[in-house]
């Protein structure tokens, strides 16, 4: 019968702990989650300024910074674009890619989507579409955050989008007219009250799946590149190098279509969700 030493066993234990301790992997979350400052290693590290305001904390973060340079990337190529036109209506270039994504996004998932008077919602789903497309592509860049990756971020997104669904809504049949259509004609009284709630919660769980959705897949992405990397580093053997930087390299590609994809059904369900509510009769 073989019998384990207990000094054996708790050697042993120590050891798995003292190695799990040395190759701690909190690096992959500091790489991700939202700081304050920007983290250039080895070339150093900018500390941002905090602001306290009224007792309310609105420092700038990395992901802040972020998307004011998503914000300044648009502005600049929007102005390039009216230049660009003034001279000739032909676009070419910048500008034709980006006449390119704007029709697409009319005309393929705002008109759709939408139907009659998409034009009144169009100006608000390109903002959104070129700003969530714009960061995505912030974090695939060497140095770079995504932040989109922050619920925070896509939480506000969802919120305007929850704001449209509702006006829009309120603007074409009335408020009265609006909740009245959430509920479904020819039910039985007794449903009525199961059915109200039910579609109030409706109401909150549309924008919670956008911004759930856009937030879960921009993180897990990025998770998945850097733990595939990180291989490397827990296994201390140069073996799994080429497995590690192909299937990191594959990932990050995907990241990519990923990237355009997240902009894309954002957009698509914000304009889906505010169909129904314009279109109740549909």
């Amino acid at each position: 019968m073989w019998i384990t030493n207990p000094n054996t066993v708790a050697d042993t234990v120590k050891t798995v702990t003292e190695t799990a301790k040395k190759q701690d992997t909190s690096w992959i979350m500091h790489h991700i989650l939202d700081a304050r400052e920007l983290d250039f290693a080895p070339f150093g590290v900018i500390h941002l300024p905090e602001i306290h305001l009224f007792g309310f904390d609105i420092s700038i973060t990395k992901h802040v910074v972020f998307m004011w340079l998503a914000f300044v990337i648009l502005v600049s190529t929007l102005v390039f674009m009216t230049k660009s036109y003034k001279k000739s209506l032909v676009p070419k270039g910048v500008t034709n890619l980006m006449e390119v994504l704007i029709v697409f996004v009319r005309d393929e998932i705002v008109k759709p989507t939408i139907g009659k008077g998409y034009e009144r919602f169009l100006p608000y789903l390109l903002t959104v579409f070129f700003f969530i497309l714009t960061c995505n592509f912030l974090g695939l860049i060497p140095y770079g955050s995504t932040a989109t990756s922050n619920i925070a971020v896509t939480a506000t997104l969802a919120t305007i989008s929850f704001i449209f669904i509702q006006v829009g809504g309120m603007m074409k049949n009335g408020v009265f007219g609006y909740f009245k259509g959430l509920i479904p004609h020819g039910i039985p009284f007794w449903l009525l009250p199961i059915m109200l709630v039910v579609e109030l919660l409706g109401l909150f769980t549309k924008p919670f799946a956008l911004a759930i959705r856009l937030f879960a897949n921009m993180t897990a992405g990025h998770i998945v590149i850097l733990s595939l990397i990180g291989l490397i580093f827990i296994l201390h053997t140069y073996v799994v190098v080429p497995v590690s930087v192909a299937f990191a390299l594959f990932i990050f590609c995907l990241e990519i279509l990923v990237a355009l994809l997240q902009a894309y059904i954002f957009t698509m369900l914000s304009g889906l969700f505010i169909g129904m509510a314009v279109h109740q009769e549909h």
